[in-house]
């Protein structure tokens, strides 16, 4: 995986427990959704393109690599920052070898699109664990459209067939996915005819917006996303807002901490991704937040005693992404909470749905799990153990935050994903006030070795 250490960090542990109170101001990193497609984007485009806040994540560095090797040059003079000379919507040149997206989903799936529209035949790998999610859901609509993309029964690699006439379609997604929605959409750039995509229910819109600051035509209206193929995209600046995903973790444990007061600086506030905070202050948050409707904003957390509800059905697209930190949230709560409408936990980065539930349960959390969601009984002390995070970033995240609430040590195995999306993590968090070592783990589980410093 490009930029990726290897060795030890394959085996990285963290020793969690009680620290402090989270205070004073903390920086989160650029949104991962948005780095991935400002990258994409600004290839296709004429001209250059400056984004500013790139998040300098392992999945975003694989996209950026991605484009390198189709022949985009990309400076990046300042961690950050990235100078995109666009090639043009038809400027990508056939790569040398395999196009590795490490750990990225969104890179495949987005990726999935928008190479079945080119010249050249391309094929897309990645990780153990993002070579077991399903593709399916892709190349279903892809080949709808003329695409040809041979897999390994729905999963990668994808070896997708340049050279393909493609038409566009009128397609309505069994499941919401703004990545389905997205490799369709980017597909239709390259598709004879109107493209549409309709949505079951909402789901992030950042593809087609940004298409639309890219200066290219997109009909948005309720439900349906639509374009016609043959346009041009025009070179932008775009500032990347911090990843509310990320700071969804530090949201949480500020609210379960006692005398936290945290203040989170210009976080992306996209509607059709906050659902944490509706359902957080459900449950007695005290949150608040900056400017109304504005695209990014301030946000203040208090500590607040929590109480369990039933997840709202119709909130649960708008924070798929926050699951496990809401899990965390619901444990730490008095009474139950339950979460339903939330299938799409199966295919993540882990089965999270199963993962949570294990690991709460070995916190000794009470906790009822069905296909499309959790019962979890919370108000009970949580205890010390040993978690497995299946190499899913955000359920090794969570779990940090519940062992501020815990009675014993937390041993949270196989972090190194963490910095697929949160770089440094461990380190930001201590800042925070959070209990976080990084232990060495090898075959005996190892040791505190202090904190080091990943790759930025």
């Amino acid at each position: 995986m490009p930029g990726r250490d290897v060795g030890a960090a394959e085996a990285a542990t963290w020793l969690a427990h009680p620290g402090q109170p989270l205070r004073g101001e903390l920086a989160i990193p650029g949104d991962k959704s948005i780095s991935h497609r400002a990258i994409m984007l600004s290839a296709l485009a004429d001209g250059t393109s400056r984004i500013e806040g790139f998040l300098e994540g392992e999945d975003t560095r694989a996209t950026a690599a991605i484009f390198s090797a189709m022949g985009v040059e990309i400076e990046a003079p300042a961690p950050g920052v990235r100078i995109v000379h666009g090639v043009g919507i038809d400027g990508l040149r056939t790569p040398a070898g395999v196009l590795d997206c490490g750990n990225a989903g969104t890179a495949m799936r987005l990726l999935a699109g928008l190479l079945a529209g080119q010249s050249f035949d391309t094929t897309l790998v990645g990780d153990e664990s993002l070579s077991r999610r399903p593709m399916g859901r892709v190349i279903d609509p892809l080949a709808s459209m003329g695409a040809h993309i041979d897999s390994d029964e729905g999963r990668a690699p994808l070896r997708i067939h340049g050279g393909q006439a493609l038409r566009g379609i009128d397609y309505a997604p069994p499941v919401a996915s703004a990545q389905v929605k997205s490799a369709v959409l980017l597909a239709g750039l390259y598709a004879d005819g109107e493209t549409v995509v309709r949505e079951p229910h909402p789901t992030r819109d950042y593809t087609e917006r940004m298409l639309q600051s890219f200066g290219y035509p997109v009909d948005i209206s309720e439900g349906r996303v639509a374009l016609h193929g043959g346009g041009r995209l025009r070179a932008t600046d775009v500032v990347v807002p911090a990843d509310f995903s990320s700071a969804a973790f530090f949201i949480v444990a500020a609210s379960l901490v006692p005398d936290s007061e945290l203040h989170l600086r210009n976080v992306g506030m996209d509607p059709r991704r906050t659902g944490l905070l509706q359902v957080l202050r459900l449950m007695g948050a005290d949150i608040t937040v900056g400017a109304a409707e504005a695209a990014t904003s301030d946000i203040i957390i208090r500590h607040a005693p929590l109480h369990g509800i039933e997840v709202p059905v119709e909130c649960v697209p708008d924070m798929i992404d926050e699951f496990p930190a809401l899990c965390v949230a619901a444990a730490c709560a008095q009474g139950d909470t339950v979460i339903r409408g939330a299938s799409e936990l199966r295919v993540k980065e882990s089965d999270r749905i199963a993962a949570m539930a294990s690991g709460l349960r070995t916190l000794g959390v009470a906790v009822e799990e069905a296909p499309d969601g959790l019962v979890i009984h919370g108000g009970t002390r949580l205890g010390g153990g040993t978690i497995e995070s299946h190499s899913d970033h955000r359920i090794a995240m969570a779990f940090a935050v519940a062992a501020q609430m815990a009675s014993g040590e937390v041993r949270i195995r196989d972090v190194a994903n963490v910095a697929t999306s949160f770089p440094g993590f461990d380190e930001v968090a201590r800042v925070a006030g959070l209990g976080l070592e990084v232990a060495s783990a090898g075959p005996t589980g190892g040791g505190p070795t202090g904190g080091t410093r990943p790759e930025r």
